[in-house]
């Protein structure tokens, strides 16, 4: 799904989360996929909050270091956003043509959409014949307020890049895992990405999106307990929370700390997943793909997969990317694999896909 969008070409994937911000530049052959470009930088602390830009001349700085740090040639970029500016919903509607839906898709959102019509944007999918009903058919809608959108076309402007795309994290995620390791057309999996702010669930079968719910929990929520468990500043936090099983054994209780923000998030996906089958009960999830630098707290993977009952993956895409050993060291790369996911996803869009 693209929300917005120009014409045709290669693209660099700018995945700018509430945390940090990761360029993804790629080649494509003959469906191979090899790394060109990687890179990414923490943004300083409340700058996007709720999806929202607080500070754009603090993002731009972070911008052009990844530009220049890259020697960045393609200003042609994709960036995808989520939050509570954006509502995704599928709904049902007479069946009609595209053209037909794209004169009536006003008025159909409107019924759906809790911000005016006129302060929005708006995509859609076609999905195909609605289960219950053969006279309708199921159509994905994708609104964002048009206020969001204009503060990223203005954030990518000041960094000097050229918007052609913009797309939801959500999608992103799907775009990667569908374009890298493949979804049978019966296959039914569960895309999870764990952000800094939010969590991303998307369930898919075969190409189509059957579900998709944001749960306001992340890593974000973890650094914040550290921080005032230990008397902590949230850089020292942070810090702290990314050095590893080695160095928590030093503080008391921080292995507790970490497996209960485990547990409080294996909890989150499971209520997604249980409100998923309350809508498709005669679906069942084969699998789940966990991505973002929150599904690598470590205990995270096996506490969904005790608590769900279902194999659980943890995604890298570098795993199907080439790349010059050259310039990137296989621990640094499998080390950012997870956070890399919605920027690879972003980089494998063209301008003018559905």
């Amino acid at each position: 799904m693209v929300l917005f969008s120009s014409r045709k070409q290669a693209l660099v994937g700018l995945d700018i989360g509430s945390h940090s911000v990761k360029l993804v530049e790629l080649s494509e052959s003959k469906g191979a996929y090899k790394l060109k470009n990687f890179a990414m930088a923490n943004l300083p602390q409340d700058v996007i909050v709720d999806g929202a830009v607080m500070d754009s001349g603090a993002i731009i700085d972070v911008v052009k270091g990844l530009i220049s740090q890259t020697k960045l040639k393609n200003k042609k970029v994709a960036i995808s956003i989520s939050g509570f500016s954006v509502i995704i919903k599928k709904i049902a509607v007479a069946m009609m043509s595209e053209e037909e839906l794209l004169e009536s898709i006003q008025w159909e959102a409107a019924q759906y959409i809790p911000f005016e019509i006129e302060d929005v944007n708006i995509d859609f999918q076609i999905l195909g014949q609605n289960r219950d009903n053969p006279d309708q058919m199921d159509v994905l809608l994708v609104a964002a307020k048009k206020e969001t959108i204009t503060d990223y076309e203005n954030l990518i402007l000041g960094a000097g890049l050229e918007l052609q795309v913009i797309d939801v994290d959500s999608f992103a995620v799907e775009t990667m895992y569908e374009n890298l390791f493949g979804i049978g057309e019966e296959e039914v999996i569960a895309l999870v990405n764990l952000g800094a702010s939010t969590t991303n669930v998307n369930v898919v079968k075969g190409p189509i999106s059957l579900y998709t719910k944001d749960v306001p929990v992340g890593g974000k929520q973890l650094t914040q307990e550290i921080q005032k468990q230990y008397g902590l500043s949230f850089e020292e936090a942070e810090n702290l929370k990314l050095a590893g099983p080695q160095l928590w054994a030093s503080q008391r209780n921080l292995d507790k700390i970490i497996n209960n923000h485990c547990e409080v998030v294996a909890s989150e996906i499971q209520r997604s997943l249980d409100l998923f089958y309350a809508t498709y009960p005669e679906e069942q999830i084969q699998r789940i793909g966990l991505c973002g630098g929150g599904a690598m707290t470590p205990g995270l993977v096996d506490q969904v997969r005790e608590r769900l009952g279902i194999e659980v993956q943890l995604i890298n895409p570098f795993e199907k990317i080439s790349y010059s050993p050259k310039e990137y060291e296989d621990s640094y790369v499998n080390s950012v694999g997870p956070m890399a996911v919605v920027g690879v996803g972003l980089a494998m869009r063209r301008v003018g896909d559905r």
